[in-house]
């Protein structure tokens, strides 16, 4: 079952303003920026940069991924390994809210979100 649009512009809200709160100062911006996109039942929140050999072409980079499981009313943690595939994220991979998850990205314990 997909989201709701309540729940959708919930999300927008939180993720918004936590990105806000992250985003690097304007001026660099065209160099590195944050974004987030909403897939089914997913948040992901990516880095936006210029192409290294095309700057005009702009690429992500996944930083973090939270996925609604509605019958546990909870939320999975990921994030993109070398790989390229999601994982669980250990210590925490489930939370009870969006909030959580996003509090779990900032602090970063362990560095597999921001590097």
């Amino acid at each position: 079952m997909a989201l709701s649009e309540f729940e959708i512009e919930r999300i927008k809200a939180l993720v918004e303003e936590f990105l806000e709160r992250r985003r690097p100062p304007v001026e660099i911006r065209d160099k590195l920026d944050l974004a987030y996109r909403i897939e089914g039942q997913s948040v992901v929140l990516f880095e936006v940069r210029p192409r290294y050999d095309n700057p005009k072409e702009k690429i992500e980079f996944a930083v973090a991924k939270a996925t609604y499981v509605r019958k546990s009313d909870s939320w999975k943690i990921l994030w993109q390994r070398a790989d390229l595939r999601w994982h669980g994220y250990e210590p925490h991979p489930e939370v009870d809210s969006l909030e959580k998850f996003l509090e779990v990205v900032d602090k970063d314990q362990y560095h597999c979100f921001w590097g």
